[in-house]
């Protein structure tokens, strides 16, 4: 039987630039949460532990991902974390009561700690402060252990603990979601917004030199959205530089072409939040303008009802840990697209989480790493993905879902790195039966040709990896050809694409 074709028609130009791409858009978070940290990025007496308890099979995985961003330590457990349990000698850190997620913290990995894994990781750390339970004075002196040189009480106490040097973080989150009722110390929007606006102004007073990120709504649903944002950036504004978005999505009906779809709600949810931005700088009549930190994204719904089942008061349950199937995979590839086309202004984005927890990266402990399907258009975008957005002039036969109306079946970001004279085009085909003939214009792109056409498929769209069996793999043999100024791409029905052109020197 012959393969059934739709068609579609993409002009790419050179001088059609969204924005230089922030690297950090391809970040990613740990969070004291299950087995992130304890059996994930650490676990003393696994047989590739160094000195320092760190797994080095997870690092290989981490440097190969090339996060250059992780969020820490949450999330939800940072609205009621003490920092100064998680310094200092470990026989001397107390045992708490984690309240977010209902488990023992036993603080063995704390600041000092994460600062040396994220130096074996080739990554920046994106460190956030409890404004639920704290507030300003816990932030400042946070700060002041982390990145004051030394001569004062807090620094010289760094200086006690085995860190001479500062740690020098950049960038600084102001709390995490407290507009959800489920947040230890959530607060109004005013409550929260002046309490990040002074916290703001006393960090920026101990270090000039920081990056801020004020709570933006938990996600696009909150009865709040996107009202949160403008009051609270009516206190902010002047003392940010990016408000913060979260969205998780699922398939909980099993509607898998309504899933797919989903990306695009994620791009009414950036382009809300851009308006609501640009509305708080009119009214203020500001300069300044404030960029997105898109710092927790993912599919998160396979391991609700299982989290249900575990124990409260327990060290590092595994929680949270979504097995990924392939259609997961699309989206996370579609949603990366996403943020590509709004690189203008979306500048962090952190996948949550890294490891175990909703993650790329699942470890078995005292065994095993191995790659979740979402691991493969992470690592491509990531890797490939570096230079300027391009915005791509797309005509593609559309669909209506449940949920959506007139869903491209070509859904595309495509970046241009000068400095590697390399042009990539990452592409998800959505249609379910049909393969999709993409004509692409390249005329501004003279001498460019086919290296590499990376393809994602599977015929099963609950296919999984799981340790030992990997069902999901990308390939490299799809058919991409240059063809008089253009190329033609054939995406396989239902697949995540990357087609890799370099300039023929």
């Amino acid at each position: 039987m012959a393969k059934k074709i739709s068609n579609a028609k993409v002009v790419v130009d050179k001088d059609y630039v969204i924005s230089e791409i922030d690297k950090r858009i391809y970040g990613s978070f740990i969070e004291h949460l299950g087995r992130a940290v304890y059996g994930g990025i650490y676990e003393p007496g696994h047989p590739t532990a160094d000195e320092n308890g760190f797994r080095k099979d997870v690092l290989e995985l981490v440097k190969e991902l090339q996060v250059p961003i992780v969020r820490y330590p949450g999330g939800n457990m940072v609205s009621a974390y003490n920092w100064e349990d998680g310094v200092g000698p470990r026989g001397n850190r107390p045992r708490r009561l984690e309240l977010a997620w209902r488990v023992i913290e036993t603080n063995e990995m704390g600041t000092n700690e994460f600062m040396d894994w994220s130096k074996l990781a080739d990554t920046e750390v994106m460190m956030a402060v409890n404004l639920g339970t704290r507030g300003i004075d816990a932030a400042r002196n946070f700060i002041e252990y982390c990145n004051h040189p030394s001569g004062t009480y807090w620094s010289d106490l760094r200086r006690e603990h085995g860190y001479e040097d500062p740690h020098c973080i950049k960038t600084w989150c102001l709390g995490n979601e407290m507009d959800g009722p489920w947040q230890v110390g959530h607060k109004t929007a005013d409550e929260y917004g002046r309490l990040a606006a002074e916290t703001a102004k006393a960090l920026r007073l101990v270090d000039p030199n920081i990056e801020l990120v004020s709570c933006g709504s938990s996600n696009s649903d909150m009865p709040a959205f996107p009202e949160w944002e403008a009051t609270t950036l009516s206190h902010t504004y002047e003392h940010v530089d990016y408000i913060s978005l979260h969205q998780y999505y699922g398939n909980h009906e099993n509607d898998t072409a309504n899933y797919l779809a989903k990306s695009l709600d994620m791009d009414e949810f950036i382009k809300t939040v851009i308006s609501t931005c640009d509305y708080v700088k009119a009214k203020k009549r500001s300069k300044k303008k404030i960029h997105l930190s898109f710092d927790e994204w993912n599919v998160w719904f396979h391991s609700n009802e299982q989290d249900k089942q575990i124990d409260p008061w327990i060290v590092a349950p595994p929680q949270l840990e979504d097995i990924y199937t392939f259609e997961d995979a699309l989206l996370v590839g579609s949603m990366l697209n996403t943020m590509l086309k709004h690189s203008d202004r979306v500048k962090i984005a952190c996948m949550a989480q890294l490891v175990n927890v909703i993650a790329p990266i699942m470890t078995e402990n005292g065994g095993d790493v191995w790659k979740q399907t979402i691991f493969y258009p992470y690592y491509y975008s990531s890797v490939y993905g570096r230079g300027v957005a391009l915005n791509p002039i797309v005509t593609s036969p559309k669909y209506d879902s449940k949920d959506f109306t007139d869903v491209p079946y070509l859904d595309i970001s495509v970046v241009y790195n000068e400095e590697k004279e390399e042009l990539v085009i990452f592409a998800v085909n959505r249609h379910l039966e049909n393969q999709l003939h993409v004509d692409v214009d390249i005329r501004s792109f003279e001498g460019f040709e086919v290296v590499e056409h990376v393809v994602l498929e599977n015929e099963d769209a609950k296919a999984k990896n799981t340790l030992g069996r990997e069902q999901v793999q990308p390939h490299s043999n799809g058919q991409s050809y240059k063809e008089a100024g253009k190329v033609i791409g054939i995406l396989p029905k239902f697949s995540w694409n990357m087609i890799r052109l370099q300039k023929n020197n």
